[in-house]
């Protein structure tokens, strides 16, 4: 019984996995309005009943893609510090942020969006999950003396700045780089920077 729930698991995984990658495909090509359902199931060389067990609307495939992708999201920014006890961002390495590995892994995706009118809400909906992951996880080590709802919401759109950024230069660095500049951007003091005249 188990094997045959197993079986029927993995066909309807595969089934959906198709169906996205045919919408990110077709999406590279065309706006997302002039996209058909037929469109999408002969792309991922399915049938309409396929896609219709699934999804009622195009619209519900895309909003399960940007599901997955947010919910990769969270946990790309708890990697460094899930299962701590205790969490120093002082003494965290660069290498602990994975936030760019994930967005580098779903650079087809976040490159469509920022690029199309597909989502207009899209940005607001990351820097939401930023903001409130923040607040939920890391409000402990912000500074008792300034809102932390206001850091945590200039913080996520920070974040989400340099990830539009990188997605304008086509990915020009690494991941590794860009949470390197992030690790020196959270270090980096700007008290210490004397102007002269």
């Amino acid at each position: 019984m188990s094997e045959t729930l197993n079986s029927m698991d993995r066909r309807i995984k595969k089934s959906k996995t198709a169906l996205k990658d045919a919408l990110i495909h077709l999406m590279q090509k065309h706006p997302f309005k002039e996209i058909s359902i037929t469109d999408i199931v002969q792309r991922a060389d399915l049938n309409r009943g396929t896609f219709y067990r699934h999804y009622q609307y195009k619209e519900d495939l895309f909003n399960e893609i940007i599901d997955d992708v947010i919910q990769d999201l969270v946990t790309s920014f708890r990697k460094p510090y899930q299962d701590k006890e205790e969490f120093e961002v002082n003494l965290m390495p660069s290498s602990a942020i994975t936030i760019f590995e994930h967005v580098h892994q779903h650079a087809q995706f976040y490159t469509l969006v920022v690029k199309s009118e597909a989502s207009s809400n899209f940005q607001r909906m990351i820097c939401d999950v930023l903001r409130d992951l923040a607040l939920q996880d890391l409000n402990h080590i912000f500074p008792p003396h300034i809102n932390h709802e206001i850091l945590a919401s200039y913080q996520s759109h920070a974040i989400f700045g340099m990830i539009m950024e990188w997605i304008r230069q086509d990915f020009k660095h690494s991941p590794a780089y860009m949470a390197e500049e992030l690790f020196k951007i959270i270090h980096y003091k700007p008290d210490n920077v004397v102007l002269r005249d």
